[in-house]
C-alpha cells in the first residue's frame, strides 16, 4: 500500500528513499543524547583546528600559514577544516576570540590584580602573538585596531566588564588599552605586576553599582 508523503523536508525524503515504507511511515525514534554527542564531537574538532592554527601561526606567522598548514597541524583532512571555516580570515577571527575567552577563563577565579597581571603576562608571552609582532607588523596593527564588530574585541570587552563588575568598578576602556599595549610591547612579570597594582588602584567605582547598593 502506498504511504502518503507527510513531509517535504529533504532529510525526511532521504530517509524515506533508503528504508522500507513500513519503517518510514513510523515516527522517527531519537536516541537520547545523540544530538549532544554530535555537538561535542564538532566542538572538539573545532578546538583541535584552532589549536593547529595556533601552532602554525606560532611557527610561521599568519601570512605564510596556509589552510593546508592548519589542517596538517590539526591532523585532519583539509575538507574537515573547510567544514568549519571558509577562509583563513575566519580561522584567525575564531582563534583570536578563542584565545581571549581562554585567558578570561583562566582569570575567572583570581583577584583583580592577579587577573590583570595574568592576562598581561599571557599576552606578553603568547608565542603566536610574538611571531606576528616580530614578522608581520601590519597584521599586528590589525589586531590592535579596536573594532566593535570584531569577535575578539567583543569577547575582551565582555570579559573585562564582567570582571570589573565583581568589584563594583568601571574603567573597562582603560584596562583594555593597557592589556592591548602588551600585544605590541611585551613586559616582564615584575613590571607587569607593578603596573597592574597601580592600574587597579586607579580604577573608578562603577556609578551603577553604587546606585544599586544605595537603593
Amino acid at each position: 500500500m502506498r504511504v502518503p508523503d507527510r513531509a517535504r523536508d529533504p532529510l525526511d525524503h532521504l530517509i524515506r528513499s533508503t528504508v522500507p515504507t513500513t519503517v518510514a511511515s513510523a515516527a522517527p525514534l531519537r536516541t537520547g543524547g545523540t544530538r549532544s554527542r554530535a555537538g561535542n564531537a564538532m566542538a572538539r574538532t573545532r578546538a583541535g583546528l584552532l589549536d593547529g592554527a595556533r601552532r602554525a601561526v606560532g611557527t610561521q606567522g599568519t601570512r605564510r600559514t596556509t589552510m593546508n598548514d592548519i589542517a596538517a597541524q590539526a591532523g585532519v583532512a583539509k575538507a574537515t577544516l573547510y567544514n568549519h571555516f571558509r577562509t583563513k580570515d575566519d580561522v584567525w577571527s575564531a582563534l583570536v576570540e578563542s584565545e581571549v575567552r581562554g585567558i578570561a577563563d583562566e582569570c575567572a577565579e583570581l583577584g583583580l590584580v592577579d587577573a590583570l597581571a595574568h592576562a598581561a603576562r599571557r599576552l606578553s608571552e603568547h608565542p603566536a602573538l610574538r611571531q606576528v609582532a616580530d614578522s608581520e607588523p601590519v597584521a599586528l596593527a590589525g589586531l590592535l585596531a579596536r573594532r566593535r564588530t570584531a569577535a575578539g574585541w567583543q569577547a575582551a570587552e565582555e570579559a573585562v566588564r564582567a570582571r570589573l563588575a565583581v568589584d563594583g568598578l568601571a574603567g573597562d576602556d582603560l584596562v583594555l588599552r593597557w592589556l592591548g599595549s602588551h600585544l605590541a610591547t611585551p613586559a616582564t612579570p615584575p613590571s607587569i605586576r607593578t603596573a597592574a597594582e597601580a592600574l587597579a588602584r586607579g580604577l573608578p567605582p562603577d556609578p551603577a553599582a553604587t546606585d544599586r547598593r544605595a537603593g
